[in-house]
C-alpha cells in the first residue's frame, strides 16, 4: 500500500513539505451505513429529554373527592386530577425520564471516526499546518491565515488543544469556523464542516489518542 500522504504548509499559506499519515486513522476504507449507524446513535446519545408531562399523581391538589359517592345523580370521580378532566393528569404522556441513548462499540466508533478521516484526506480537505503562529486572539490574524491556507475561508473545524486559547478565541467572531479538543473528535461536527485544519503536534497526539 503507497505511503498517505498529505501537504504541509506554515501559517502564512507557504507550501513547506509532506508528511506521512499512519493508514490505520487516515487511510480506511468508508462503509457509509457504518457511519450513519454512528452518526445516529450520537445524535441520540446527546439527545436531550425535555418534554415532560404530569401524571394524576404529580398534578397539585384532587386530594379531596369532588362530591359523595351516591345520591347526586352525577357520575362518580375520587379526584378532580383525574386524566378525565380538564386541568388533570395526562395518560401516557412524554415525560423526562425517558432514555433514548444507545450503547456504542468503541472500536466501531473508532472506525467510523477513521473512515470520515480518511475521507478528508482523499478529498483533500484535511489542512496540515506546521503550528498554529498565533501571540494574540486576533481575528483579523486567523482569517488572513485561512484566506492563504486551501480551506479559503470555508466552513472549517480547527483541532486544538486546551493550551490554545488564543486561536480558539480568534475563531470565535469567524462564523465558519469553530475549534474543538483533539481529544473531543467526533462524526457530527467533522461532517458538519468542509475542512479539518489540525497542526503537527496535534496529529501525533490524534494518532496516539484513538489508535
Amino acid at each position: 500500500m503507497a505511503d498517505i500522504k498529505v501537504k504541509l504548509y506554515d501559517f502564512q499559506g507557504k507550501e513547506t513539505g509532506e508528511e506521512i499519515l499512519d493508514p490505520k486513522l487516515f487511510g480506511v476504507e468508508a462503509d457509509p451505513e457504518l457511519v450513519h449507524e454512528m452518526v445516529t446513535a450520537q445524535q441520540k446519545n446527546s439527545r436531550d429529554v425535555i418534554a415532560h408531562t404530569k401524571g394524576r399523581s404529580e398534578v397539585r391538589g384532587g386530594g379531596k373527592k369532588p362530591w359523595r359517592q351516591k345520591g347526586t345523580g352525577r357520575a362518580r370521580h375520587g379526584s378532580i386530577r383525574s386524566p378525565l378532566w380538564i386541568g388533570g393528569g395526562i395518560t401516557f404522556g412524554p415525560t423526562s425520564s425517558r432514555n433514548f441513548g444507545v450503547k456504542v462499540n468503541k472500536k466501531v466508533k473508532q472506525k467510523a471516526l477513521a473512515m470520515v478521516l480518511s475521507d478528508k484526506v482523499a478529498n483533500d480537505k484535511l489542512v496540515l499546518v506546521e503550528s498554529y503562529n498565533m501571540p494574540e486572539a486576533k481575528t483579523k490574524v486567523l482569517q488572513t491565515a485561512f484566506s492563504k491556507l486551501p480551506n479559503k475561508n470555508r466552513p472549517t473545524l480547527v483541532v486544538t488543544k486546551n493550551a490554545e486559547e488564543n486561536i480558539v478565541r480568534a475563531s470565535k467572531n469567524l462564523p465558519r469556523v469553530e475549534t474543538i479538543n483533539f481529544g473531543s473528535l467526533n462524526l457530527v461536527d467533522l461532517m458538519k464542516k468542509e475542512y479539518l485544519v489540525i497542526n503537527k503536534e496535534l496529529l501525533k497526539k490524534v494518532s496516539e489518542h484513538y489508535l
